[in-house]
């Protein structure tokens, strides 16, 4: 069940907010404050210099990290952490308040709406804090699309179909936090079987799975690929940095918040707490209209200097309303949905377009023929190569979930998670082989 959202007098009474505490004065601020980050300089340096210009004395000082690998820095660093997480991935926040290592800073939200487009804006305990929201869609370079008469797409479901074969890039979710909540979406919005096999067959289109979140947008805007599956701002960003490219919200996406958090036993608490609080102010939030950075703020007011056609949520009710996105259930299963993921798709990206390849030619060859042999195979193919070896009652069982901890390069999985994934890596292997066996022979029927 999604959390339970606390009225205002109960989340003044929490700590939530603090409209009559005074704000802290730079002359109590602590000289620095350390911030884990996984958004990209041309984002953070925008905050971070308006930041200390306002308050003369604190440095602020970036570390630029992906969302997993964020997480457990500061799991690992729990004796002498950084001061602040900042980051899209609400579900990430929510792993770290699970593991107390949220501090519970004193944050006044007045002027901010407790909902944006159905999702809370913060978390109801007051351990992190919305300062933007993101939808996620499909971002498209419109000279690519024209030079290979590709149409625009509106849908997920386009990027299943044949004619975008080999123009569409992803990251990969187990390296960004954003493409993870982009994947849990889906899977939200469709339900788990549907979603994978909705997923699984656009994977028969991918060019690439990157290791990078932003190795997506680069490449879309570069027209190394024509479309990329991303979150929002990376879109807007690059249309508004002049760049030829477009983005779309598929119908089956959600709104949920960007955040920051103040890590427990943080160094730098009156820095933290005031980074935050600029975050929030009317100032930082229309740093969120800069061309670079191109986010939803959160203060309805700052949309009245957005340029035409920003993306506005609180004119438009229906953008991110179809999906009520579960940041209980998208936390059970995070790390087992980030190997599951690469298990399927990543590591096996090659064998499923081959398969897929097969299944497309199959599908030509019996549009003329019809033959009911035929028709039977490829059905029997597509079922193998749209299903995943893990079951939604599997994914939410603590017992399978909770074997699985984020993957680190220099260090292999083990115990529990290394037999799943194991298992996992067998099943994939043969079904891809098998679909494509059956796809082949489909294509010989009469």
């Amino acid at each position: 069940m999604p959390r339970p959202v606390l009225s205002r007098r109960a989340m003044l009474a929490a700590g939530g907010a603090a409209a009559l505490l005074p704000r802290v004065a730079s002359a109590q601020l602590e000289q620095r404050v350390v911030v884990v980050t996984s958004f990209s300089r041309d984002v953070t340096t925008p905050f971070a210099t308006a930041f200390e210009k306002a308050h003369p004395g604190t440095k602020v000082e970036i570390q630029n990290r992906n969302t997993n690998a964020a997480v457990a820095f500061i799991r690992e660093t729990r004796s002498s952490p950084p001061d602040l997480m900042w980051a899209s991935a609400p579900d990430a926040f929510e792993v770290l308040k699970q593991g107390n290592l949220l501090a519970r800073p004193r944050i006044d939200t007045s002027g901010i709406p407790e909902r944006i487009g159905g999702q809370p804006t913060n978390d109801p305990d007051g351990r992190y804090f919305g300062f933007a929201v993101s939808g996620y869609g499909i971002m498209y370079n419109t000279r690519y699309l024209r030079a290979n008469r590709l149409p625009e797409p509106k849908e997920w479901a386009d990027l299943t179909k044949p004619v975008y074969q080999g123009h569409v890039g992803i990251s990969a979710p187990s390296r960004s936090g954003t493409t993870h909540l982009t994947i849990e979406t889906i899977l939200q919005g469709k339900g788990w079987a549907k979603g994978w096999a909705q997923l699984l067959e656009m994977a028969g289109n991918f060019a690439q799975v990157s290791d990078r979140s932003f190795g997506v947008p680069d490449a879309v805007n570069s027209g190394q690929y024509g479309l990329g599956i991303v979150i929002d701002f990376f879109g807007l960003s690059a249309k508004a940095s002049g760049f030829p490219v477009d983005f779309v919200y598929p119908s089956v996406t959600t709104l949920v918040p960007a955040n920051i958090a103040m890590i427990e036993g943080a160094r730098n608490p009156n820095a933290a707490q005031a980074f935050i609080q600029f975050l929030l102010s009317p100032e930082g939030q229309q740093i969120l209209l800069d061309p670079k950075v191109m986010r939803l703020p959160v203060r309805a007011e700052i949309y009245a200097k957005a340029p035409a056609g920003f993306p506005n949520p609180f004119t438009n009710p229906s953008l991110g309303a179809r999906v009520k996105f579960d940041n209980d259930v998208s936390e059970v299963r995070y790390e087992l949905l980030n190997s599951l993921f690469d298990r399927a798709i990543t590591f096996r990206l090659r064998e499923l377009v081959d398969a897929w390849k097969a299944v497309r030619a199959a599908e030509a060859q019996l549009a003329r023929s019809n033959s009911p042999e035929g028709l039977r195979l490829l059905g029997e193919a597509r079922a193998k190569l749209t299903t995943v070896p893990v079951t939604e009652a599997q994914a939410a069982d603590k017992s399978v979930a909770g074997a699985f901890r984020a993957a680190k390069p220099d260090q292999p999985s083990a115990g529990r998670q290394a037999q799943f994934e194991e298992e996992w890596d067998r099943a994939t292997v043969a079904a891809y082989a098998e679909g494509k066996r059956l796809a082949e022979q489909a294509l010989r029927a009469r």
